[in-house]
């Protein structure tokens, strides 16, 4: 299984000069991987079956937001509604557009979650970069500022979810005790670009089809109900306890039946192409077979027990030292989804109130949130964030790791040595 999966993992990170998609490695490893598994392991048939019903629920989860997600912020692009924001932000320099794009990225990642704004702030690159290496060397800081800002907020990502909701973290804590090191680890990569970007960034052409089919006021319209819809999703959960995909198909179904209404006195050119049935067919499907794949095959690591041994020999190999311990976990959350990795933690180091760093709120819960978060950056796939913007811009993985990957480290091991800095000053 681990073979199949490497070398899987290569033909995605080689997908450019093998001249086969990502999606269709990453499906292929997906499958493989649970064939192994029930062919090949000594377990009972009905238990493996269990098992990746299980796994193909918590996915169906992810895929099933991102789908809504997606359609979301490309029914807004289809109304023009981005350009508000792209009117907006008039800064050509291209350093000042990087700290710009940044921070605001950043800080929404913190209310929304950092695959949804994501997928907007790529919207709105695409407005404002007409170069595609230029875009995507913004598209990758897009993913490191948005995996820094999801990092730090009790919301902002699926690993502080799963730690706020199994009581190792508190709201109030986490955001003051991680939101120091989620700012060093996007600063520092900022600090270090801001001396090699030089030049004006060149503006793509204005598309006049839009913009000539719908007005100023249904521009606005669409994008404030966009962008409540995606804010009301952690509301939603917060309410209901449902989870964060069901409040995401509410908004799309709000969305759907908003436009529909809108729409309905003009002529039937422009309700077709203003229609979300037709707009459903510019969605990034390779993108949803390219996360499906590579989610179920994270899964048969996880219910193999593959990840569980990972953590037990990272638990005797740094004699439990959580410094060690937590950043290793940042590192391969970079290469294994961060969720199965985070979850196979909670499982082996209990919650322990007689011991300071692993009681609620523990320097060891805190620095898990953090690296599971950020250290996913280090590489295009490890991280949802990076996942989507490798499908939606097409990055090439090995472009990523000769130029962004070493950046991404950077900031990831500063902002994990403020943390351990902190814990020496304050503990």
């Amino acid at each position: 299984m681990i073979t199949v999966f490497v070398v899987g993992y290569l033909c995605i990170a080689l997908e450019h000069p093998l001249k086969i998609d990502k999606a269709a490695s990453a499906l292929l490893i997906g499958v493989l991987t649970w064939t192994i598994f029930i062919l090949l392991g000594e377990n009972d048939v009905h238990w493996v079956g269990e098992q990746l019903n299980e796994n193909l629920a918590e996915t169906a989860q992810t895929l099933f937001f991102l789908f809504a997600a997606m359609t979301i912020v490309e029914i807004v692009d289809r109304h023009n509604g981005f350009k508000i924001i792209t009117d907006r932000i008039t800064a050509t320099n291209k350093v000042k557009l990087l700290w710009i794009i940044s921070f605001l990225t950043f800080f929404m990642s913190a209310v929304l979650d950092n695959l949804t704004t994501t997928i907007v702030l790529l919207s709105l690159l695409r407005k404002l970069i007409k170069d595609q290496h230029t875009r995507w060397t913004y598209a990758s800081i897009v993913v490191i500022a948005a995996n820094a800002g999801g990092a730090w907020s009790p919301i902002g990502d699926v690993t502080t979810i799963m730690l706020w909701i199994g009581g190792q973290i508190s709201a109030g804590k986490i955001i003051t005790g991680s939101i120091l090191p989620s700012l060093v680890s996007m600063i520092v990569p900022l600090i270090i670009l801001s001396f090699t970007l030089k030049g004006e960034i060149i503006r793509p052409a204005e598309s006049k089809e839009a913009e000539s089919i719908t007005t100023p006021k249904e521009q606005m319209t669409l994008l404030v109900l966009g962008v409540g819809l995606l804010l009301f999703v952690p509301v939603f959960k917060t309410f209901t306890h449902l989870p964060p995909f069901m409040g995401m198909l509410l908004g799309l179904g709000v969305m759907w039946m908003f436009t529909e209404l809108m729409h309905k006195k003009k002529s039937e050119e422009i309700k077709k192409k203003l229609s979300v049935v037709n707009i459903l067919r510019r969605v990034e499907t390779p993108t949803i077979f390219f996360f499906l794949g590579i989610l179920t095959a994270v899964g048969a690591l996880g219910a193999a027990g593959q990840l569980s041994k990972l953590s037990e020999w990272l638990r005797d190999v740094t004699g439990g030292n959580i410094y060690v311990i937590d950043t290793t976990i940042g590192v391969l959350s970079s290469i294994i989804d961060n969720v199965p990795l985070v979850a196979a933690s909670m499982k082996m180091y209990a919650i322990d109130p007689n011991v300071i760093d692993y009681a609620v709120d523990g320097t060891f819960w805190h620095m898990l949130a953090y690296c599971a978060g950020t250290g996913g950056s280090i590489l295009i796939i490890g991280s949802a964030a990076g996942v989507a913007a490798m499908g939606l811009e097409k990055i090439d993985f090995i472009w990523y790791l000769k130029h962004i990957s070493w950046l991404a480290l950077v900031g990831y091991l500063a902002g994990a040595l403020c943390i351990y800095l902190e814990h020496c000053i304050f503990v």
